[in-house]
């Protein structure tokens, strides 16, 4: 005898007929369903891409990932939103900038050289420009992202004796050297200029808009003209108390000298690096071991935030992402430090220099790699480690 039970079902007997109705999530159009997908968190994300194929095409929009990288570290993104790394996924630069927060990453000396120098460098696109004595040597770096050829690409001399600092602006290097000199270089000829500058060594150079700033051991600062027919002439003169590290221009470009940032200072607080983030935003630091953000509507007399380096050591250089991260460079043991803006501390310390000591003089990153020049190697620091 056969066992009582309810018939089964069509779909039982010969397998299943017609097709399950469709859910209505997909029944929604695409833009909607990335507004829902807007309210998630990296985590929701990167759960919801773990369920269908569509799903995970869906939650790796670029769309969905902008709000949240532009709260990460390093993520390519500036304050104001501009997007700095297009082409590369923002799924992929909210991954990375987990490593920049948390320090993960591989070490790397990529150049050695003999003899102590103070290099100072570049970062543009494919390549890499180093100052080694009297010279500026181009590098490329490698298409993997990992290190950089060891042998230069191009190399742009003109200075007598060591370059001390040098710009690269609209497809010009401008430099200045112990020589007392600046020369400019365009990157694609053979076309450069030098002329004499200030009588004893250029600390520092800017150029935009076809004028070059500079500042110099002989305490003066500097504006010259690049134009035509006017090439080398002095446009202004400012004289300083002190020698001059340090030098920027603004991006409004005025040309003139428009205020000075801060108020009693003790001597020997002098500022080494510059950065602007916008027009009104600017970062500094120097011997004094502090970082300071000035916000030039508000007020030229007193930063509006300060970060001081753990070790009471001077600062040498300074860049940030123009949003949330900056990196400092240290005058001991190679230190490179990250911070961020949103907090008082040091987020995360990497110490390039063992045994002996050496200043960080340089540094450049760009969404998945750091590179610091000490004073006879270059190190990098790749993020994109996992």
């Amino acid at each position: 005898m056969g066992r009582k039970g309810s018939p089964r079902s069509p779909q039982a007997e010969g397998g299943s007929r017609a097709a399950s109705p469709p859910s209505p999530l997909w029944a929604l159009p695409e833009e909607l369903l990335l507004l829902i997908c807007s309210y998630l968190d990296a985590q929701a994300l990167g759960r919801l891409a773990q369920v269908c194929r569509r799903l995970r095409f869906l939650s790796s929009r670029d769309v969905l990932w902008r709000r949240i990288a532009r709260g990460c570290l390093n993520s390519g993104f500036t304050q104001l939103g501009t997007d700095l790394a297009a082409g590369i996924p923002v799924k992929e630069r909210v991954k990375v900038s987990q490593n920049w927060r948390h320090g993960r990453c591989q070490r790397e000396t990529v150049l050695k050289w003999k003899c102590n120098l103070m290099p100072w460098m570049e970062l543009d696109g494919e390549y890499l420009y180093l100052s080694q004595a009297e010279n500026i040597q181009a590098y490329q770096l490698c298409a993997e992202g990992t290190g950089l050829q060891r042998h230069p690409q191009a190399i742009f001399s003109g200075h007598q004796e060591d370059v001390c600092r040098f710009v690269l602006v609209n497809s010009h290097i401008v430099s200045g050297g112990g020589d007392g000199s600046i020369v400019l270089h365009k990157l694609h000829g053979s076309y450069s200029i030098k002329f004499s500058a200030h009588e004893q060594e250029v600390n520092c150079v800017d150029f935009q808009g076809g004028l070059v700033v500079s500042g110099s051991r002989d305490r003066t600062a500097k504006v010259w003209s690049l134009s035509a027919g006017r090439v080398g002439q002095c446009l202004h003169t400012v004289q300083t108390e002190d020698r001059v590290w340090s030098i920027a221009i603004s991006p409004l470009l005025s040309g003139q000298l428009l205020t000075c940032l801060g108020t009693d200072f003790h001597r020997g607080a002098g500022v080494l690096d510059v950065f602007y983030e916008t027009p009104s935003l600017l970062l500094s630091c120097g011997y004094d071991t502090y970082i300071r953000y000035w916000d030039i509507r508000t007020s030229t007399r007193k930063c509006v935030q300060e970060w001081e380096e753990p070790h009471d050591s001077a600062l040498y250089c300074i860049r940030s992402d123009k949003n949330h991260m900056i990196a400092s460079g240290s005058s001991y043991y190679g230190v490179v430090r990250l911070w961020d803006k949103r907090q008082t501390r040091c987020l995360q310390s990497f110490h390039l220099s063992s045994p002996t000591s050496s200043p960080v003089y340089c540094l450049r990153f760009s969404t998945t790699h750091l590179y610091a020049a000490l004073a006879s190697a270059l190190h990098v620091l790749d993020f994109t480690t996992s």
